[in-house]
């Protein structure tokens, strides 16, 4: 099997700026979506949760079996995380009584236990190179876990700071571009910076998809859950449209 070959095999994105806005757009998808099910629709967290994971179960099976890269089927799955995410993590923090602070450190042990059994099982964490269909299943449950845990993290911060949306937003931006300075000028572990940032760009989407929905009086800007949700998917195509264009392109040699 030649280079060109073996790259083919490659599951995930390249990581660059458009696959860090798609994620972000993802991320808020999942906080405006959640919730237009499960509070625009009243069928609740429980019944929420339900719906997205056999929609996430469906996506991530195909994406799991099929043998090369599919953008659209990748960002499916993610979107899949981050709906089923925001639910999920609702549920525990409100309808389970839990808590923020509680369902926030249960999440985070979960996902520790993740990585740990993916570090010890394959020998790294690294999400640079996925093909393995069992470095997949580690590589998915820690996105599914990452963004429950961001959920908890943005409405925590939202809901019981001084900060509100806006200030939540501006708060894990900054730590968000932090990340992005440790990266390009230490030598701290590029693939412990990636996953930090990954988890980080959950609970920004969760407190700018609350900014966005969220009633006037509660600090929000009170625009419609479904139709903020259009907008971004639509959004989210586009640059994934354009993403792949640019993928597709010939390498030139300078």
């Amino acid at each position: 099997m030649n280079n060109n070959q073996s790259l083919n095999l490659n599951k995930v994105p390249a990581v660059t700026l458009i696959f860090w806005g798609i994620k972000i757009l993802a991320t808020t998808l999942g906080e405006t979506g959640g919730d237009a099910v499960s509070m625009s629709m009243n069928l609740g967290y429980a019944i929420g949760t339900g719906i997205f994971m056999v929609f996430f179960l469906g996506v991530v099976t195909a994406q799991i079996k099929v043998k090369s890269f599919h953008p659209f089927l990748y960002w499916a799955v993610i979107v899949a995380t981050t709906t089923v995410g925001t639910t999920m993590a609702d549920y525990a923090t409100r309808s389970m009584g839990i808590g923020y602070i509680g369902g926030s450190l249960i999440l985070f042990t979960l996902l520790m236990l993740v990585l740990a059994v993916w570090r010890f099982t394959m020998g790294s964490v690294s999400a640079a190179h996925i093909s393995k269909p069992k470095v997949e299943v580690f590589y998915w449950a820690t996105i599914l876990f990452s963004n429950t845990l961001g959920t908890a993290l943005g409405d925590f911060l939202a809901d019981t700071s001084s900060l509100g949306y806006e200030g939540g937003a501006i708060f894990f931006s900054t730590i968000l571009l932090l990340i992005a300075v440790a990266y390009f000028y230490t030598k701290i572990s590029h693939t412990l910076l990636f996953w930090m940032a990954f988890i980080l760009t959950r609970p920004l989407g969760a407190t700018v998809g609350d900014l966005l929905t969220k009633p006037l009086v509660h600090g929000g800007l009170n625009l419609g859950r479904f139709s903020s949700s259009a907008v971004i998917a639509i959004t989210m195509v586009v640059l994934i449209m354009i993403n792949s264009k640019k993928n597709r392109k010939p390498l030139t040699m300078p």
